[in-house]
């Protein structure tokens, strides 16, 4: 299993809302009124950019939620593997620098320090390739974060959850 370079790490891939809320919802639920104090994402450090293609990483107080997607409807939730202190090495290439970091995207990293108030399953139904895709969607006082498939890498969305998703509501 391909661990994305990070120590640990042990992607559990599911497909559609129905799996990932058997696995996952209690777990997910239990985190709304739980603060989030300290969101991770791997850095590229020779572009400066973030590096899509690993997991987010939500600390709420020492329960650290692990989310990751992949091809067009693959989603890893995984609890709790990730030491954010060890920087990932990505196994094809020496040159390829990467970082742990805690203050960007600075839609994620606004977000530090916010009481989680609700957490959804957001289920696609655009019509389009992408229908059935699963994107975590989590609420906070000043509007909601979507953690989405952005074709075979993580994608970050903030505001109003969009209308081509069907909501289910874990907590």
């Amino acid at each position: 299993m391909f661990d994305f370079g990070i120590d640990g790490y042990q992607p559990r891939w599911l497909n559609g809302e129905d799996s990932v809320a058997k696995h996952h919802g209690g777990r997910l639920a239990r985190l709304v009124g739980r603060t989030l104090t300290g969101p991770w994402v791997v850095w590229d450090t020779a572009h400066d950019e973030w590096f899509a293609d690993c997991p987010v990483v939500l600390d709420f107080a020492g329960e650290r939620l692990e989310v990751n997607h992949q091809k067009f409807d693959d989603l890893s939730i995984t609890w709790n593997s990730i030491d954010v202190t060890r920087p990932p090495a990505w196994p094809t290439s020496d040159d390829f620098r990467l970082a742990w970091r805690d203050d960007v995207p600075a839609v994620l990293a606004a977000r530090r320090g916010q009481r989680l108030e609700a957490v959804e399953l957001l289920e696609w139904a655009g019509g389009d390739l992408a229908d059935g895709s699963v994107a975590v969607g989590l609420c906070f006082p000043d509007g909601w974060l979507t953690l989405y498939n952005a074709l075979d890498e993580n994608g970050l969305a903030f505001g109003q959850v969009e209308p081509e998703y069907r909501r289910h509501r874990l907590g």
